[in-house]
């Protein structure tokens, strides 16, 4: 199991790639929290207050997940990082490979 993750500048920005995750099965589950972000795009020091999605997959489906995010996300540069679950429990990890299968 895997975790992507990604940022967009709205709820509606999140809640079009959550749902369109969903439905093409590629997730098992998203949850989307407000977060503040600070980076540096292109020299300058950039403060953004952004949404975090944390998108629960099989480590499998990575590239199909991050292709649809690049297909629907406005940024230039996206932020589409995937972190690995080393453990977690079994019924949930169960549930999240059935999902996205």
């Amino acid at each position: 199991m895997i975790v992507v993750q990604t940022t967009t500048a709205t709820l509606e920005q999140s809640e079009t790639i959550a749902e369109a995750l969903l439905a093409d099965r590629l997730t098992a589950c998203v949850q989307i929290t407000p977060v503040r972000s600070r980076y540096v795009w292109k020299g300058e020091v950039q403060r953004e207050d952004e949404h975090l999605l944390l998108i629960k997959t099989q480590s499998a489906r990575f590239e199909a997940v991050r292709a649809r995010i690049r297909g629907l996300h406005p940024y230039e540069t996206p932020e589409i990082i995937a972190l690995s679950v080393s453990e977690g429990d079994p019924d949930y990890l169960a549930w999240v490979a059935e999902s996205t299968s």
